[in-house]
């Protein structure tokens, strides 16, 4: 018998898998906070004995050298990625033992695509294919994007993409659970996926890339690809250095003449409780990025790399979940930290900063009402990306997206701005960095499909 446990790393997109038999187990693209798979483990009573990658990744820091070390599981890395430290090499074919009571193993497969080294692994029961973890090849109705290692290699890595789906397809049987590591709203996955759960014979009749014909499939899949966060480009360099050891310690206690003298050195400070909270009231200056939200992806697209940041957070639990989240995007250390209630972290007798929230039935009443427009004197703010704002927008609107905002503060006309996403969460970003730029801004915080039905007019070109 043999078990596969998925370990979620939701704000990321992500999954990472523990397998094996009732002795040893094998983790598949571990997280960075590695006690989670620990914990995992010893749930199940297994030693782990490998740790296995299914490439370099270039959306999160991995943890798999420090789980390695913890666990004195090798460490299994495809023998084509250039890495700078001690590992065991996969090539095509390679087969490993998981647990050899239960008739385990694993065999890897090259998958090139989303990377050239790129390599799936089929997990075995007594010589036959029982799962496959397809890491970012195969995923549930469409591929990782091969736009994230060098732009002259895209379109190759796109072909590649086509024809590792198919080897897959052909070589597996149709049964065989397909366990990717991206799809699950991570920004590797080159389309949106639907549902959580595959077998190569659906993927045979559902997936892009085995419906489609090569050209037909590249052509729609470098046409579709969307942007990159910025912190991508750090991740893989750390991955392929090896990194250090998470260190999930709480950051040191800033009070609010910290506060403020951060703020003031130009350092970002961060509020980390939910959007409606901020708006009503805040320290002047601060950003607001959710901790229930895409904390991680978001917060590193957005801020300086490297940049200090101290966080704010309504308690001890939310500021250390935020933590671990942010570990996994390579934001180590915060420079500082506070908990409790905005009126403590602002200097006696310095008032709260706030501002005006609203819905799109808003925005439509003080079009009619007040005959005020788009570009008179009133400024909408889509934040959206640009995939998102071409299955429409409000006429007259002005298209900045939010990761972007921060170096485009300028480009925005005079006027108050009502800005909007698709539900709120990045549009909260945006009012903050707004707010702190000393705009008057209100923060939409609706559904975009709630926009015509207020009676906006919404536009396609």
């Amino acid at each position: 018998m043999f078990f596969v446990d998925t370990i979620e790393v939701a704000g990321l997109g992500n999954r990472s898998y523990l397998a094996g038999g009732e002795r040893e187990a094998v983790v598949i693209d571990p997280p960075r906070d590695v006690d989670r798979v620990i914990a995992a483990a010893v749930r199940r009573g297994v030693r782990i004995a490998h740790v296995v990658e299914t490439h370099v990744h270039n959306d999160y820091v991995t943890g798999g050298p420090e789980l390695a070390r913890l666990t004195g599981a090798a460490y299994l890395v495809p023998a084509g990625a250039r890495v700078s430290f001690e590992r065991t090499p996969v090539r095509d074919g390679d087969s490993t033992v998981v647990d050899a009571d239960a008739g385990l193993a694993l065999r890897a497969l090259a998958t090139p695509g989303h990377t050239p080294h790129h390599t799936s692994y089929v997990l075995e029961e007594s010589g036959a294919a029982v799962a496959v973890f397809t890491g970012g090849s195969l995923l549930i109705g469409t591929v990782g994007r091969p736009d994230l290692v060098e732009p002259r290699l895209t379109e190759d890595l796109a072909r590649a993409q086509h024809a590792s789906a198919h080897r897959l397809a052909a070589e597996l049987p149709d049964e065989t659970a397909v366990l990717p590591t991206h799809g699950f709203g991570s920004f590797c996955s080159a389309g949106r996926a639907e549902g959580d759960a595959t077998t190569i014979g659906k993927e045979k009749s559902a997936n892009e890339a085995l419906t489609r014909d090569v050209d037909t499939f590249v052509a729609d899949l470098l046409a579709g690809l969307d942007e990159v966060p910025a912190y991508y480009a750090h991740m893989g360099p750390a991955n392929a250095a090896g990194p250090v050891p998470v260190d999930l310690t709480p950051p040191a206690v800033a009070d609010a003449d910290e506060i403020a003298a951060r703020l003031a050195a130009g350092e970002w400070v961060v509020d980390l409780r939910n959007r409606v909270a901020f708006a009503e009231g805040h320290v002047a200056g601060s950003f607001n990025f959710e901790a229930e939200g895409q904390l991680a992806t978001y917060l590193a697209w957005l801020i300086p790399w490297g940049k200090p940041v101290t966080l704010l957070a309504e308690s001890a639990a939310q500021l250390a979940a935020a933590q671990r989240e942010l570990v996994r995007v390579g934001v180590d250390r915060p420079a500082a930290a506070a908990t409790g209630e905005p009126s403590a972290w602002v200097r006696e007798g310095e008032p709260l900063a706030a501002f005006r929230r609203g819905t799109f039935a808003d925005l439509a009443d003080l079009v009619g009402l007040a005959g005020r427009h788009p570009g008179d004197g009133l400024v909408v703010l889509d934040v959206r990306r640009s995939s998102e704002r071409a299955g429409g927008f409000v006429e007259g609107s002005v298209h900045i997206p939010v990761h972007a905002l921060h170096r485009r503060l300028d480009e925005i006309p005079g006027g108050e701005v009502w800005v909007h996403c698709a539900g709120g969460m990045r549009a909260a970003i945006a009012a903050s960095l707004l707010d702190a730029a000393g705009r008057q801004v209100v923060a939409v915080d609706d559904a975009f499909t709630a926009a015509e039905q207020a009676g906006l007019t919404v536009r396609t070109a």
